[in-house]
């Protein structure tokens, strides 16, 4: 790495006075190590391989980058510049997520400190030998090599140079090394909030270089991407190749949003040479041939610093409302992760003290739960499947009416049926007609005699019907059974899962929730059993109304078949729902004479049918008696009463020390998660009082004014007339009137400042703009930043 004398002028660019305490909020953010959580506005260099990118990045920056034409970017360099009391230089490796975990340890481990740049190269090559990039060996690295550059006169700024884009593989580079370094270019180009320095060599013709199309993929509209044109001087004077590519520096072919800029490096060969030679060089170039009728705010290291300055505030003013809702938001994840690991548990009594806290979150969540109370975010979404299935009322609830409508379906083994067509009969069931059925009975009559007289029957006869009849009623009671207690399994598992961590819900599932659903298991089929055994084993007993008036009812319907089919006869009619007008005289006497002597003369007949007509009423009147003794006596008192019962905090005090520190011990690895946790939690508390703390240059009214003017006390004026050129796709000259600040009668105030996402014309950043609306009550906080904004692109 060749390394050029440090001007700091050239930093100081980038972050000129009017941005600094607005651009200070995004930086300190950065200095806290936020951007390992939240991703925040940085400069990304970007291009094909030898198109001229650490040039640029050395222009901009004023530290040196490999800039030998021999010589390519091997894996991407972070330069993060910082302010502090002293200067230094700190090097280190950022290992990348596919490393194994020695690797990532071994990488990690690598940080050098300097207190000047003089053994900055050697550092570079300790690096790269750490990451097994080698001449004859690994060619790139998705690494990323670290270079943090401190000093009191440096602003707090992240500038990313990417590996060179390869078109095709060489005997140096494999196909792998080509993948690899478009995976990483790409990765950097998505981040939402990155600007996009797409550099171009005018050696090559831009449409075959691969880092437009991948900019245009990352970045569809062409809000944060900054074109940069290198090595004009390549190009020959008068030529179609460079009316080409001065259409291309005015906007005029590939169009963005930020407009191009072109840069006039020194070439590599030319031996030793300082930024003040290369600047000068520069001005040299642009102010001969058809560069001297080009707007000036396109050409130079200078103006480029000035709208890298001007779009990365925009970008920090548009982004910062969304940053300040993505930090809580993450806080928010980051604390309920930590609530669910709870306090450290290294002692016994803390961890006996955590399984107290479980136990009372588990109580409150079954009892919230059994209620069918769904307030808790536990409960998620009902349209999900796990959501359904932690509402266990409401799952309890389903399971028994699918259990009542399935026992009435399938639950007899025979029906009773005249009719031919039988699709309407569960294909469990037997159809059978009433006659059959007769025949049935009185076959099993004959084998039960007693000393029932002729015509009657012994009431045990029902008792035997009964039982044939009721015979899959076990089958469909211990499969509700077994279906009822997975879902209470499913529940707790859910349960388990969400009020404690990872590590500690599966040994809470396995030694406290298994054993419990096992015993309660248990219960359910004892008690299943017992409900069964006076149907499977006993006569029948009611004393409920109900089987007189359903024996009454199924006799009256038997009844009124008979006599209809005797009237229909009588009259001749085949249907008696219509009026019929009787023609001729009709002798009553017969009909009256036909309807008594309608009698059963085989005794044994009459008496089977008596037994059915008994075998039936009971048969409904055990059925519905039935399907609430399982639904009550098992499913509700045996199984979800008794949930909440299953973790309490005086199971836990009743708990062996073994047992206690078998659920709740703490892992290594949740130790250092919580560790992590913390944190993070930290950097992202710190990050949001960042962005609500105020400032007091920011809040000083003279600040507004001041920001207006440069250093030398000089309006900015003609720097952001020249800005606003940049971008423009023609040198008309116009310029935009500013748009004011509205405060509104609510006490909402409404800022305007530039915004990169707007769909607005690329040209004129000054015509875009971000509503930043903040509550009264936060006005106070925040005014400072958007007066920082306000002071950039209203005051000028």
């Amino acid at each position: 790495m060749m390394l050029k004398p440090f001007q700091t002028d050239a930093l100081n660019g980038l972050c000129s006075k009017d941005q600094l305490d607005l651009l200070d909020s995004i930086d300190c953010l950065r200095s806290q190590g936020i951007s390992h959580y939240v991703s925040l506005p940085q400069i990304i260099v970007c291009g094909d391989q030898s198109s001229g990118k650490s040039s640029v990045l050395e222009a901009i920056s004023g530290v040196s980058f490999p800039v030998k034409s021999n010589l390519s970017t091997r894996f991407p360099t972070e330069l993060v510049l910082r302010k502090t009391s002293q200067m230094g230089v700190s090097v280190s490796i950022v290992p990348h997520q596919a490393r194994t975990e020695s690797e990532q340890l071994a990488l990690s481990s690598f940080h050098e400190e300097l207190e000047g740049f003089e053994g900055l190269p050697n550092l570079i090559e300790n690096a790269k030998a750490a990451m097994g990039i080698s001449t004859h060996g690994k060619a790139f690295s998705k690494d990323l090599l670290r270079v943090e550059v401190s000093g009191p006169d440096r602003p707090h700024l992240t500038i990313v140079d990417l590996p060179g884009l390869i078109h095709s593989e060489t005997k140096q580079q494999s196909a792998s090394d080509v993948e690899l370094v478009q995976d990483v270019v790409q990765s950097y180009m998505k981040e939402p909030r990155s600007i996009i320095l797409a550099v171009v060599s005018a050696k090559n013709d831009y449409a075959n270089q691969i880092v437009l199309k991948l900019a245009r993929a990352a970045d569809k509209k062409g809000n944060r991407t900054l074109g940069v044109i290198t090595k004009p001087d390549t190009l020959v004077a008068g030529s179609e190749s460079e009316a080409m590519y001065v259409s291309l520096a005015r906007n005029q072919d590939v169009e963005f949003r930020l407009g191009w800029h072109m840069l006039k490096n020194m070439d590599s060969e030319t031996g030793e040479w300082s930024l003040a030679d290369r600047d000068v060089k520069e001005e040299e170039f642009f102010s001969q041939g058809i560069w001297e009728d080009m707007s000036r705010s396109l050409l130079g290291v200078d103006k480029l610093r000035s709208r890298l300055s001007k779009v990365l505030l925009g970008q920090i003013a548009a982004e910062l409302p969304s940053l300040i809702d993505e930090i809580g938001v993450k806080s928010s994840a980051c604390r309920s992760r930590l609530d669910k690991l709870g306090d450290p548990r290294a002692t016994l009594a803390e961890q006996q003290f955590y399984l107290f806290h479980l136990s009372q979150s588990f109580q409150s969540l079954v009892k919230a739960a059994v209620d069918g109370t769904y307030n808790d975010p536990f409960f998620e979404d009902a349209k999900s499947e796990p959501g359904y299935q932690k509402r266990i009322r409401a799952v309890m609830q389903n399971l028994n009416l699918d259990f009542a409508d399935n026992i009435a379906r399938r639950g007899h083994f025979r029906e009773v049926t005249d009719s031919k067509d039988t699709g309407h009969i569960s294909k469990d069931v037997i159809p059978i007609t009433r006659d059959k059925f007769i025949d049935h009975i009185q076959h099993l009559m004959k084998r039960t005699k007693g000393r029932e007289l002729p015509g009657t029957f012994n009431p045990m006869i029902v008792s035997d019907l009964f039982l044939e009849q009721s015979t899959p009623w076990e089958a469909i009671a211990r499969s509700h059974v077994d279906k009822a207690w997975k879902a209470a399994k499913e529940f707790l598992g859910h349960a388990a899962a969400y009020v404690a961590d990872a590590t500690t819900s599966k040994p809470l599932f396995q030694n406290i929730f298994e054993p419990a659903l096992n015993q309660l298991l248990e219960t359910l089929n004892e008690k299943t059993t017992e409900l069964l055994t006076p149907h499977q084993k006993s006569h029948p007993i009611t004393y409920n109304h109900y089987f007189t008036e359903t024996l009454q009812k199924l006799r009256n319907e038997r009844n009124q078949n008979e006599y209809s089919k005797i009237i229909k006869q009588f009259f001749g009619v085949s249907s008696l729902e219509t009026s019929h007008h009787c023609g001729r005289n009709h002798d009553l006497c017969q009909l009256v004479t036909a309807l008594v002597q309608r009698t059963e003369p085989d005794m044994n007949r009459f008496a089977c049918s008596e037994a059915l007509d008994c075998m039936e009423a009971y048969y409904k009147v055990a059925l519905k008696r039935f399907i609430d003794d399982i639904a009550i006596e098992v499913i509700e008192a045996k199984l979800i009463s008794p949930l909440g019962g299953i973790f309490t905090p005086v199971a836990v005090s009743a708990m062996s020390a073994d047992l206690v520190t078998s659920i709740a011990g703490e892992s290594e690895e949740n130790r250092a998660q919580r560790e992590q946790l913390t944190k993070q939690l930290d950097v992202l508390t710190k990050g949001s009082n960042t962005c609500g703390d105020d400032s007091a240059t920011q809040s000083d009214p003279e600040f507004n004014n001041d920001s207006a003017r440069d250093e030398s006390g000089n309006s900015n004026e003609a720097s952001q007339l020249s800005f606003e050129e940049d971008a423009r796709s023609s040198t008309d000259g116009s310029v935009r009137p500013k748009r004011p600040a509205i405060e509104t009668s609510e006490g909402m105030i409404e800022e305007k400042t530039p915004a990169l996402g707007s769909d607005l014309a690329p040209e004129a950043l000054d015509s875009e703009f971000v509503e930043l609306r903040l509550s009264s009550s936060e006005k106070s906080r925040k005014k400072s930043r958007i007066s920082a904004a306000r002071a950039v692109f209203e005051e000028d």
